[in-house]
């Protein structure tokens, strides 16, 4: 799946996720993201993000690596978060740039009993193909802090398609929130805690919608709004394959 992210009607960043399930219980979700255009001059940044685990019976998918991988101005850091089949945290090992490995010290209670927010997102993208409802909460650590992201069911809506998403029908419509437990939280909201809040400011809170497009797979992302101080940022699915499946939003296929 490839995504095609605009900002205040500025193509900013392009985004691809990739999904694999295996007979073997087994599962592979891969997201890398880029800046693209006047954007990437000014402000460089790759990242791939990827979560590898066990895919057990009643759609219970446990994380046994969670590897993000971002570069700022040619300067690589790596995180590798490691779990066991049981659910138990195993260790952060980072790389910053040129220096060396090294695994950091953590308080178990930041982090035992927890996943990565990717397969949190893919247990709520199962729950929308199995055909119930996205309402989905996790416990997240993401190397500082400790939270709950929550994936909140607002109602089922008919998308269609258009020249910047390929998808037309039924799509779970859910919003995104975090909600911090312990860890290094700053007093004033930053990051995504920040932009989460100047959504609600504003009277939406991130959402995303969820549709079914393989017969046999889960849903998958097919848009997402974010609304900020700076103005509205839209995701929007451009380009889908699965198999003998193709499908290319009129945007992208005129590049």
């Amino acid at each position: 799946m490839i995504y095609e992210v605009y900002a205040g009607g500025i193509h900013a960043v392009q985004g691809q996720l990739d999904l694999e399930a295996s007979e073997k219980g087994r599962y592979d979700l891969i997201f890398s993201a880029k800046t693209r255009g006047f954007l990437a001059k000014v402000a460089p940044w790759f990242g791939t993000f990827e979560s590898h685990g066990w895919a057990l019976k009643g759609d219970d998918y446990r994380p046994q690596l969670h590897k993000s991988t971002t570069t700022w101005r040619e300067e690589e850091e790596v995180k590798e978060y490691k779990y066991t089949k049981d659910r138990k945290f195993n260790g952060l090992w980072i790389t910053d740039h040129d220096k060396p490995t090294y695994k950091k010290q953590i308080d178990d209670e930041l982090t035992q009993g927890t996943t990565d927010a990717l397969t949190a997102l893919l247990m709520a993208m199962q729950s929308v193909g199995d055909g119930e409802k996205c309402a989905a909460t996790s416990e997240v650590f993401d190397g500082k802090r400790r939270f709950k992201m929550k994936i909140n069911h607002l109602k089922e809506e008919q998308l269609k398609s258009s020249k910047y998403n390929i998808y037309d029908g039924k799509a779970s419509k859910c919003t995104v929130e975090v909600a911090p437990v312990s860890g290094e939280w700053s007093k004033k909201p930053r990051g995504w805690l920040s932009i989460q809040e100047q959504g609600r400011d504003r009277g939406t809170m991130p959402t995303v919608w969820m549709g079914r497009i393989s017969e046999n797979g889960p849903a998958v992302p097919i848009k997402v709004l974010v609304k900020t101080s700076y103005g509205n940022l839209f995701m929007h699915l451009a380009e889908y394959r699965s198999g003998d499946k193709v499908l290319v939003a009129e945007k992208r296929s005129k590049k």
